[in-house]
């Protein structure tokens, strides 16, 4: 895997997953259409990587094809961005392969590496099995689990939080 900023010219491949059931199921934002997706990286590239109080995405590319598989958010939080919530999207021909694991393994090396952050978490839907098992397998400790708090699509669901201190961290 490679891991950069979204681009401009992700926009496509980023609309033709996260647009899929399969992907948008749990997620927050889904895109109408590929203008819209491309709207969404115009805005994030407007902000400087790690900004706190903002998010980042990030693309996830097969090292040898250059192809887009899936991204990264990280939302970077007051104060100075010390805790940054993850989340990942994956296009389904590439699931169960390793590519979440490689990425997010990478990711939280620099999260806690260089950047030197104190906490990383997720948000789960208790649902997305794979989602809670890809974060236990990276070692994430389950801090968490509310009871129909969060009101998505139309109904109340629960909510798994996951989380890592540096501290923890294992590379």
């Amino acid at each position: 895997m490679r891991l950069r900023q979204v681009e401009a010219a992700d926009a496509g491949a980023l609309f033709a997953y996260r647009s899929q059931p399969q992907v948008s199921r749990y997620q927050d934002w889904v895109p109408a259409d590929t203008q819209e997706a491309a709207e969404f990286v115009a805005r994030l590239s407007a902000t400087e990587f790690a900004t706190p109080g903002h998010w980042s995405q990030l693309a996830l590319l097969l090292r040898d094809s250059g192809e887009l598989v899936g991204d990264c958010g990280l939302h970077f939080l007051e104060p100075a961005g010390a805790q940054v919530a993850i989340g990942i999207s994956l296009d389904p021909q590439h699931h169960a392969k390793g590519f979440a694991t490689e990425a997010l393994s990478a990711v939280l090396g620099y999260l806690f590496g260089q950047l030197e952050r104190h906490r990383v978490f997720a948000s789960v839907d208790p649902r997305n099995e794979a989602s809670a098992r890809l974060l236990r397998r990276l070692g994430f400790r389950q801090e968490a689990h509310f009871v129909q708090s969060y009101f998505f699509r139309g109904e109340w669901v629960d909510d798994l939080v996951f989380a890592m201190l540096r501290s923890e961290f294992k590379e």
